[in-house]
């Protein structure tokens, strides 16, 4: 099977990447490297320096033979989307109708569409762990954005007969994770102790977040290509709700070292408790996490601490 990755160049897909050619199927990266790194993709790995919206994308799909497609590229910050919400909407909503044209037009039947617990905005402790089927309130544009995409894989199927999988990520963590801007907090702490610089916890750091380690996410992301059970969503989680407090001891016992974190005043609109339901995924894809957070945590630790490049 040939694979195109959009993003394939960034964090999770560089993971998904390396994942693919473990099960002996050929992927195709098209990145814009606008944060994605050419030292992330494998050397025997064939890349496309591209921007989604690209007018050749067509061409590629036609002249690589494209059989199905991964997207994991677009705008991916909640600021970001606030302070300009026309750049996220072209990334976002008109880079899914890009792509979707593309497939339609060379008859490119399968997507596997990266999202965002996003999409549900503040739930209620007392739904958690939350379900596929809870009520979607987005409050950002980001979030809104990324609905909207789903919302255009649900028509282009109805209409046109594309499949698709959504997948709606929890707190994806792992090697190669970005530390500036809104990277993942453990990729900042990580960072943090590469460099011995104090660590930063906002609130009182019992808020509590679903941390997935991104060889999971890839392994899931892959099944979703094989699956028969399509045209729906299922969130890739863990299940299991861990608070910052949690990772900070957790790293004190990898690292050997007293830790102790710079506490300042909680950020408006953070979410206390966070944890996604993954029944449907065990379920309908025959798949589920098998890297827990201590040893999600030791494999990234080790990486910035020694090995980032």
């Amino acid at each position: 099977m040939k694979i195109l990755v959009t993003g394939g160049a960034g964090f999770i897909g560089s993971h998904f990447v390396r994942n693919v050619l473990k099960h002996g199927d050929i992927p195709i990266v098209l990145d814009n490297f606008s944060t994605g790194s050419l030292s992330n993709i494998p050397e025997r790995v064939r890349y496309y320096k591209m921007d989604i919206l690209d007018n050749k994308l067509e061409d590629l799909l036609y002249d690589e033979g494209i059989d199905s497609i991964v997207h994991l590229a677009g705008q991916t910050m909640v600021d970001y989307s606030l302070k300009f919400p026309l750049h996220d909407m072209k990334q976002n909503i008109e880079g899914i109708l890009h792509i979707l044209e593309a497939m339609r037009k060379t008859k490119v039947k399968r997507i596997v569409f990266s999202s965002t617990a996003a999409v549900y905005g503040d739930v209620e402790e007392v739904d958690l762990p939350v379900k596929e089927n809870h009520l979607v309130q987005p409050m950002s544009f980001y979030g809104l954005s990324k609905l909207t995409e789903e919302k255009y894989l649900e028509m282009y199927h109805k209409i046109f007969g594309i499949d698709y999988v959504v997948l709606r990520f929890a707190n994806v963590y792992g090697e190669r994770q970005g530390t500036k801007g809104e990277g993942g907090v453990i990729s900042i702490f990580a960072k943090c102790f590469s460099e011995n610089r104090n660590i930063t916890v906002f609130g009182d750091g019992k808020q509590t977040r679903d941390f997935i380690y991104a060889g999971d996410v890839a392994e899931g992301i892959y099944v979703a290509l094989q699956t028969s059970n399509i045209n729906t969503v299922y969130n890739l989680s863990t299940q299991t709700e861990s608070s910052l407090l949690d990772v900070v001891n957790a790293c004190s016992a990898i690292l050997h070292k007293e830790i102790n974190p710079c506490f300042e005043l909680e950020r408006k609109g953070d979410i206390y408790r966070s944890m996604l339901c993954n029944r449907k995924a065990k379920e309908g894809l025959y798949w589920a996490p098998k890297v827990d957070l201590k040893n999600g945590l030791k494999r990234t630790l080790a990486y910035f601490l020694n090995d980032e490049r």
